[in-house]
Formats: C-alpha cells, structure tokens, sequence
C-alpha cells in the first residue's frame, strides 16, 4: 500500500486545465500539494470547460496550494520558464505527470503532416522535453516520480493499422517511461506509465467518438486515484511499469468500480490499446 504522503508535495502537471489533468490536479490538492497547472487555456473555451485559473480556484478549494501558469508543451522555451517558474515560486518539484496529449485517429493517407507534426510534439516531443526540464529537481526530491499517461508497448500489428501515427506518438511517450526508468534508476527517479483499461469520459472522448462511447465510458476519477496509488509508492522500488488503472486499483484493495462508472447501466468500453 502507498508509503508516501503528498502533503507539501510540488507536483507539476501538464494539459491540468480540464479532463484527466485536473482531476489528478484535485485528488493530489486533497492531500495538501502544491500543484503546478501547466496548460494553454487562459480563457474560457466556447464548448469546453476549464482554464488554469478556474482549476486553480478548485485546488485551492480541495485544500491544495495552486500555481497557474501559461504553458505550452511544444515550447521549450516555455517549458523551461514555467519549470524556472516553479523553483522561483516554491524551490522545488516532486513529481511531474505528463498528462499533455494530443488525439487523432485516421489511417495514413489521411493524416495531414501539420495533424503529424501536432501529434508527435505534443505527445512524445513534449513528454521528453518536460521530463528533460524537471529531472534536475527531481533528483533532489525524497521520493521522486514521473508518471506519463500512455499505453504499454505492444508491437501488435492491429494497434497501428487503423490510426498508425496517432499509435506511434503515443508508444513514443511509453518508450520515454521505458528507457527513462533505467537511464534514471541510480538517482532514485521512478518513471511509470498509466493507461486506462476502458475510455474515460473526457472532452477528447466527447469530441471524437459517438455518444454511446461516452455514456460506456468511466470517470475520470478512476485515473486520478490510480495515480496517487503510484505516485505515492517508493520510487526505488516501483519504476518501469506500465500501469492499467483498473488491475492497479485492484492490486490495492479496490473492489467497488460502480463509483467510476458514467452511467453504470452501460457495458464497458475498453480503451485502445488494451486487449
């Protein structure tokens, strides 16, 4: 069971303005951390909710202390100034999360190279460079941890036919947590993945499935839980994994998956990447 407490924590976590990033922004705030959200939107979107600023009012509101600042994640420049940011603020980071993800599922003749080029800095580009700009301050924390949401590797033929460089950039972040984990392992740094075992209940879901989808899809709650569930354990022991947040959330005593469900009448609709 987890060993750690977040209390005091500064956890850095990108695209926190809405979906999953902000949940686990407010599960942790609930713990008393300090919680750096790093996202784009500063103004309210017409159809979306959440800005930095209303994610932060909820933080504060959870019992956390809230850091809002403007980020970009395919811009180094502004990854490294809101990292600077941070250690000017607070004088440390403890965890980051890269949670940051850009969607697009189309087969190949139908990927323009600008949708390409979005995908893989946001995904894997930008996965690499916000670890990059945080491990110097995460090898001085206690019990360091960089959790990124992405799928466990599987060279299966059938994950890349349909939607081949949406599939890459996102086993590209997988590859950061695999090779990470070991490069890191003598400073103490836990690298982990987490991916859901069914489809959460997101803008990004609402936006690029059908509604039924959504309605058999489950909280985001389940992956903010699953979160603390790693980011609390010793990261000496617990790194290189690939985490499905169900089978992680059983392993510690969770029986009850009722609560995370968005309509519990529906049938589950399990997620990419998981067979």
């Amino acid at each position: 069971m987890s060993k750690n407490t977040l209390k005091d924590k500064v956890i850095f976590i990108t695209g926190a303005s809405r979906g999953i990033g902000r949940e686990i922004a407010l599960r942790f705030a609930k713990e008393g951390a300090t919680i750096v959200i790093g996202a784009k939107t500063i103004e309210p979107h017409p159809t979306l909710e959440g800005t930095i600023y209303s994610v932060a009012k909820e933080v504060m509101a959870a019992g956390g202390r809230a850091i809002p600042l403007v980020l970009d994640v395919r811009d180094e420049a502004m990854v490294h100034q809101a990292v600077e940011e941070t250690i000017k603020q607070v004088g440390k980071i403890d965890i980051l999360v890269n949670n940051a993800s850009a969607l697009f599922l189309a087969p190949t003749l139908e990927t323009p190279m600008k949708r390409f080029d979005l995908i893989f800095s946001v995904n894997v580009r930008a996965t690499f460079l916000c670890s990059q700009a945080c491990i110097p301050h995460l090898k001085k924390s206690a019990n360091p941890h960089i959790l990124t949401l992405s799928p466990p590797l599987s060279m299966e033929a059938k994950w890349f036919k349909n939607h081949l460089a949406y599939t890459m950039s996102k086993y590209g972040m997988s590859m950061c947590t695999l090779g990470m984990a070991e490069e890191f392992k003598p400073f103490g740094i836990a690298v982990n993945s987490l991916w859901p075992k069914t489809t959460i209940a997101t803008a990004a879901v609402a936006v690029n499935f059908p509604k039924e989808v959504l309605l058999a899809s489950r909280k985001p709650s389940i992956m903010a839980d699953a979160a603390y569930e790693i980011t609390t354990s010793d990261s000496k022991s617990v790194t290189g994994q690939f985490f499905i947040d169900e089978e992680l959330l059983r392993s510690r005593g969770v029986t009850d998956f009722s609560q995370y469900a968005n309509d519990p009448k529906q049938t589950l609709f399990t997620d990419l990447f998981v067979n």
